[in-house]
Protein backbone atom coordinates (compact mmCIF):
# COMPACT_ATOMS: atom_id res chain seq x y z
CA UNK A 1 0.00 0.00 0.00
CA UNK A 2 1.59 3.26 -1.09
CA UNK A 3 1.60 6.37 1.04
CA UNK A 4 -0.27 8.08 -1.75
CA UNK A 5 -3.35 6.11 -0.70
CA UNK A 6 -2.96 7.42 2.86
CA UNK A 7 -4.98 10.55 2.24
CA UNK A 8 -5.61 12.64 5.35
CA UNK A 9 -7.59 15.15 3.33
CA UNK A 10 -10.42 12.67 2.74
CA UNK A 11 -13.78 13.91 4.10
CA UNK A 12 -13.82 11.50 7.06
CA UNK A 13 -10.37 12.57 8.22
CA UNK A 14 -10.07 16.19 7.13
CA UNK A 15 -11.95 17.99 9.97
CA UNK A 16 -10.24 16.09 12.80
CA UNK A 17 -6.75 16.23 11.30
CA UNK A 18 -7.12 19.92 10.51
CA UNK A 19 -8.30 20.82 14.02
CA UNK A 20 -5.59 18.80 15.74
CA UNK A 21 -2.85 20.11 13.45
CA UNK A 22 -3.77 23.74 13.88
CA UNK A 23 -4.28 23.38 17.63
CA UNK A 24 -0.86 21.78 18.01
CA UNK A 25 0.72 24.46 15.82
CA UNK A 26 -0.96 27.15 17.90
CA UNK A 27 0.44 25.72 21.12
CA UNK A 28 3.96 25.51 19.69
CA UNK A 29 3.87 29.08 18.39
CA UNK A 30 2.24 30.49 21.53
CA UNK A 31 4.91 28.95 23.74
CA UNK A 32 7.95 28.79 21.49
CA UNK A 33 8.07 32.23 19.90
CA UNK A 34 7.73 34.34 23.09
CA UNK A 35 10.03 32.14 25.15
CA UNK A 36 12.74 31.83 22.51
CA UNK A 37 12.39 35.50 21.61
CA UNK A 38 12.82 36.54 25.23
CA UNK A 39 15.73 34.14 25.61
CA UNK A 40 17.46 35.65 22.59
CA UNK A 41 16.85 39.17 23.91
CA UNK A 42 18.32 38.31 27.32
CA UNK A 43 21.33 36.56 25.77
CA UNK A 44 22.08 39.40 23.36
CA UNK A 45 21.07 42.46 25.36
CA UNK A 46 20.93 41.79 29.09
CA UNK A 47 24.09 39.80 29.75
CA UNK A 48 27.36 41.63 29.44
CA UNK A 49 29.99 38.95 28.86
CA UNK A 50 29.96 36.69 25.83
CA UNK A 51 30.94 33.17 26.88
CA UNK A 52 31.05 29.93 24.93
CA UNK A 53 27.69 28.78 26.26
CA UNK A 54 26.06 32.13 25.59
CA UNK A 55 27.13 31.96 21.94
CA UNK A 56 25.82 28.42 21.51
CA UNK A 57 22.55 29.25 23.25
CA UNK A 58 21.99 32.38 21.16
CA UNK A 59 22.44 30.36 17.97
CA UNK A 60 20.13 27.66 19.34
CA UNK A 61 17.44 30.24 20.05
CA UNK A 62 17.80 31.63 16.51
CA UNK A 63 17.47 28.14 15.03
CA UNK A 64 14.39 27.39 17.13
CA UNK A 65 12.74 30.67 16.14
CA UNK A 66 13.41 30.05 12.44
CA UNK A 67 11.96 26.55 12.66
CA UNK A 68 8.87 27.85 14.46
CA UNK A 69 8.38 30.54 11.81
CA UNK A 70 8.52 27.87 9.09
CA UNK A 71 5.88 25.67 10.76
CA UNK A 72 2.77 27.59 9.54
CA UNK A 73 3.99 27.44 5.93
CA UNK A 74 4.84 23.77 6.31
CA UNK A 75 1.36 23.04 7.67
CA UNK A 76 -0.23 25.04 4.85
CA UNK A 77 1.76 23.05 2.29
CA UNK A 78 0.88 19.71 3.87
CA UNK A 79 -2.80 20.37 4.53
CA UNK A 80 -3.31 22.11 1.21
CA UNK A 81 -1.18 19.54 -0.64
CA UNK A 82 0.79 22.29 -2.35
CA UNK A 83 2.72 21.70 -5.52
CA UNK A 84 6.50 21.79 -5.52
CA UNK A 85 6.74 25.56 -5.76
CA UNK A 86 9.73 27.72 -4.86
CA UNK A 87 7.88 28.97 -1.78
CA UNK A 88 7.21 25.43 -0.58
CA UNK A 89 10.82 24.44 -1.22
CA UNK A 90 12.04 27.44 0.76
CA UNK A 91 9.75 26.57 3.68
CA UNK A 92 10.98 22.99 3.61
CA UNK A 93 14.60 24.14 3.49
CA UNK A 94 14.24 26.47 6.49
CA UNK A 95 12.39 23.78 8.41
CA UNK A 96 15.00 21.07 7.83
CA UNK A 97 18.03 23.34 8.21
CA UNK A 98 16.98 24.57 11.61
CA UNK A 99 15.91 21.14 12.87
CA UNK A 100 19.39 19.76 12.24
CA UNK A 101 21.06 22.95 13.34
CA UNK A 102 19.29 22.58 16.68
CA UNK A 103 20.54 18.99 16.95
CA UNK A 104 24.07 20.10 16.10
CA UNK A 105 24.08 22.95 18.60
CA UNK A 106 22.75 20.77 21.41
CA UNK A 107 25.62 18.40 20.67
CA UNK A 108 28.14 21.25 20.56
CA UNK A 109 26.99 22.43 23.99
CA UNK A 110 27.38 18.90 25.35
CA UNK A 111 30.89 18.56 23.90
CA UNK A 112 31.86 21.97 25.27
CA UNK A 113 30.58 20.96 28.70
CA UNK A 114 32.47 17.66 28.48
CA UNK A 115 35.74 19.41 27.67
CA UNK A 116 35.26 21.87 30.53
CA UNK A 117 34.49 19.17 33.11
CA UNK A 118 36.64 16.23 32.03
CA UNK A 119 39.64 18.13 30.63
CA UNK A 120 39.82 21.41 32.57
CA UNK A 121 43.50 22.01 31.76
CA UNK A 122 43.04 21.49 28.04
CA UNK A 123 39.85 23.54 28.14
CA UNK A 124 41.84 26.74 28.46
CA UNK A 125 43.21 26.21 24.98
CA UNK A 126 40.18 24.53 23.45
CA UNK A 127 37.40 26.76 24.77
CA UNK A 128 36.97 30.45 23.99
CA UNK A 129 34.15 32.66 22.72
CA UNK A 130 35.94 33.10 19.41
CA UNK A 131 36.27 29.35 18.93
CA UNK A 132 32.64 28.84 19.90
CA UNK A 133 31.61 31.38 17.27
CA UNK A 134 33.77 29.60 14.70
CA UNK A 135 32.13 26.28 15.58
CA UNK A 136 28.68 27.83 15.11
CA UNK A 137 29.64 29.28 11.72
CA UNK A 138 31.04 25.91 10.68
CA UNK A 139 27.85 24.12 11.76
CA UNK A 140 25.64 26.56 9.84
CA UNK A 141 27.78 26.08 6.72
CA UNK A 142 27.73 22.29 7.10
CA UNK A 143 23.97 22.07 7.63
CA UNK A 144 23.11 24.45 4.80
CA UNK A 145 25.55 22.72 2.43
CA UNK A 146 24.03 19.31 3.16
CA UNK A 147 20.61 20.81 2.57
CA UNK A 148 21.67 22.12 -0.84
CA UNK A 149 22.87 18.63 -1.78
CA UNK A 150 19.55 17.17 -0.61
CA UNK A 151 17.69 19.76 -2.67
CA UNK A 152 19.66 18.82 -5.80
CA UNK A 153 19.07 15.10 -5.25
CA UNK A 154 15.37 15.53 -4.55
CA UNK A 155 14.67 17.81 -7.48
CA UNK A 156 16.38 15.28 -9.74
CA UNK A 157 14.01 12.60 -8.43
CA UNK A 158 10.83 14.61 -8.79
CA UNK A 159 10.76 17.35 -6.19
CA UNK A 160 11.80 18.73 -2.83
CA UNK A 161 8.59 19.88 -1.17
CA UNK A 162 6.93 18.22 1.83
CA UNK A 163 4.47 15.96 0.01
CA UNK A 164 6.50 15.32 -3.13
CA UNK A 165 7.37 11.68 -3.89
CA UNK A 166 11.01 12.73 -4.18
CA UNK A 167 11.19 12.78 -0.40
CA UNK A 168 11.23 8.94 -0.48
CA UNK A 169 14.70 8.92 -2.07
CA UNK A 170 16.97 6.79 0.20
CA UNK A 171 19.95 8.95 -0.78
CA UNK A 172 18.37 11.97 0.89
CA UNK A 173 17.32 10.00 3.97
CA UNK A 174 21.00 9.25 4.59
CA UNK A 175 21.60 12.96 5.22
CA UNK A 176 18.90 12.97 7.92
CA UNK A 177 20.37 9.90 9.60
CA UNK A 178 23.91 11.27 9.49
CA UNK A 179 22.59 14.51 10.95
CA UNK A 180 21.19 12.65 13.95
CA UNK A 181 22.94 9.41 14.90
CA UNK A 182 26.53 10.74 15.22
CA UNK A 183 25.33 13.72 17.32
CA UNK A 184 23.24 11.34 19.44
CA UNK A 185 26.28 9.14 20.10
CA UNK A 186 28.38 12.19 21.02
CA UNK A 187 25.63 13.55 23.27
CA UNK A 188 25.21 10.25 25.13
CA UNK A 189 28.97 9.85 25.56
CA UNK A 190 29.51 13.41 26.79
CA UNK A 191 26.53 13.28 29.14
CA UNK A 192 27.67 10.01 30.72
CA UNK A 193 31.21 11.31 31.11
CA UNK A 194 30.09 14.55 32.73
CA UNK A 195 27.64 12.84 35.11
CA UNK A 196 30.37 10.38 36.11
CA UNK A 197 32.84 13.18 36.72
CA UNK A 198 30.33 15.13 38.79
CA UNK A 199 29.56 12.06 40.86
CA UNK A 200 33.24 11.55 41.68
CA UNK A 201 33.86 15.16 42.58
CA UNK A 202 34.12 15.61 46.38
CA UNK A 203 31.65 18.08 47.84
CA UNK A 204 33.11 20.75 50.09
CA UNK A 205 29.74 21.53 51.68
CA UNK A 206 26.09 20.38 51.47
CA UNK A 207 25.24 23.24 49.13
CA UNK A 208 27.85 22.16 46.62
CA UNK A 209 26.66 18.55 46.84
CA UNK A 210 23.09 19.65 46.15
CA UNK A 211 24.21 21.74 43.18
CA UNK A 212 26.14 18.78 41.77
CA UNK A 213 23.13 16.49 42.11
CA UNK A 214 20.90 19.06 40.46
CA UNK A 215 23.34 19.43 37.57
CA UNK A 216 23.41 15.66 37.07
CA UNK A 217 19.61 15.48 37.11
CA UNK A 218 19.36 18.24 34.55
CA UNK A 219 21.84 16.50 32.25
CA UNK A 220 19.75 13.33 32.38
CA UNK A 221 16.52 15.30 31.88
CA UNK A 222 17.84 17.15 28.84
CA UNK A 223 19.24 13.96 27.33
CA UNK A 224 15.83 12.35 27.80
CA UNK A 225 14.13 15.31 26.10
CA UNK A 226 16.52 15.08 23.15
CA UNK A 227 15.90 11.35 22.75
CA UNK A 228 12.14 11.73 23.15
CA UNK A 229 11.91 14.48 20.54
CA UNK A 230 14.28 13.25 17.84
CA UNK A 231 14.83 9.50 18.16
CA UNK A 232 11.32 8.31 17.06
CA UNK A 233 11.46 10.26 13.80
CA UNK A 234 14.87 8.91 12.85
CA UNK A 235 13.95 5.37 13.82
CA UNK A 236 11.04 5.59 11.38
CA UNK A 237 13.34 7.01 8.71
CA UNK A 238 15.77 4.15 9.36
CA UNK A 239 13.00 1.58 9.00
CA UNK A 240 11.79 3.16 5.77
CA UNK A 241 15.26 3.22 4.25
CA UNK A 242 16.08 -0.33 5.39
CA UNK A 243 12.79 -1.88 4.23
CA UNK A 244 11.91 0.37 1.29
CA UNK A 245 8.31 0.44 2.53
CA UNK A 246 6.14 3.43 1.60
CA UNK A 247 3.03 2.25 3.40
CA UNK A 248 0.31 4.32 4.98
CA UNK A 249 1.58 3.24 8.42
CA UNK A 250 5.08 4.55 7.66
CA UNK A 251 3.66 7.76 6.26
CA UNK A 252 1.51 8.29 9.35
CA UNK A 253 4.42 7.50 11.68
CA UNK A 254 6.59 10.06 9.89
CA UNK A 255 3.95 12.77 10.30
CA UNK A 256 3.40 12.03 14.00
CA UNK A 257 7.08 11.72 14.91
CA UNK A 258 7.90 14.86 12.94
CA UNK A 259 5.35 16.76 15.00
CA UNK A 260 6.90 15.37 18.17
CA UNK A 261 10.33 16.60 17.08
CA UNK A 262 8.92 20.10 16.60
CA UNK A 263 8.13 20.24 20.33
CA UNK A 264 11.86 20.46 21.03
CA UNK A 265 11.70 24.18 20.19
CA UNK A 266 9.44 24.79 23.16
CA UNK A 267 11.31 22.42 25.46
CA UNK A 268 14.58 24.22 24.70
CA UNK A 269 12.97 27.49 25.67
CA UNK A 270 11.47 26.05 28.85
CA UNK A 271 14.97 24.96 29.88
CA UNK A 272 16.06 28.59 29.74
CA UNK A 273 13.55 29.64 32.39
CA UNK A 274 12.52 26.69 34.53
CA UNK A 275 15.74 24.69 34.72
CA UNK A 276 18.41 27.38 35.11
CA UNK A 277 17.74 29.54 38.16
CA UNK A 278 20.49 31.96 37.22
CA UNK A 279 18.83 32.65 33.87
CA UNK A 280 15.60 33.56 35.65
CA UNK A 281 17.55 36.02 37.79
CA UNK A 282 19.12 37.51 34.67
CA UNK A 283 15.67 38.26 33.23
CA UNK A 284 14.59 39.98 36.45
CA UNK A 285 17.41 42.51 36.87
CA UNK A 286 18.46 45.39 34.73
CA UNK A 287 22.17 44.73 34.71
CA UNK A 288 24.40 41.92 35.84
CA UNK A 289 28.02 42.37 36.90
CA UNK A 290 30.48 40.66 34.61
CA UNK A 291 31.36 38.02 37.19
CA UNK A 292 27.71 37.17 37.81
CA UNK A 293 26.98 36.93 34.09
CA UNK A 294 29.91 34.56 33.64
CA UNK A 295 28.77 32.46 36.59
CA UNK A 296 25.23 32.28 35.25
CA UNK A 297 26.26 31.07 31.84
CA UNK A 298 28.78 28.61 33.27
CA UNK A 299 25.92 27.14 35.28
CA UNK A 300 23.79 26.98 32.18
CA UNK A 301 26.52 25.04 30.41
CA UNK A 302 25.93 22.29 32.94
CA UNK A 303 22.15 22.37 32.86
CA UNK A 304 21.33 22.87 29.20
CA UNK A 305 21.98 20.24 26.58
Amino acid sequence: MNSSSCNFSEPSWAPLVTRVSYAYLGVLLALGLPLNGLALWVLCCRLQQWTETRIYMANLAVADICLLCALPFMLHSVMGRSEDTLFCQLSQGIYLANRYMSISLVTAIAVDRYVAVRHPLRARGLRSPRQAAAVCVGLWVLVVSSLVIRWVLRTQDGGFCFLNPGRHNPKTIVFSLLGFYPPLAALVFCSLQVVTALGRRPAADPGQAEATQKAARMIWANLAVFVFCFLPLHVVLTVRMATGLHTCAIHTALIVTSKVSDANCCLDAICYYYVAKEFQEATAVTRLPGAMAHKSLDSLSVTLS
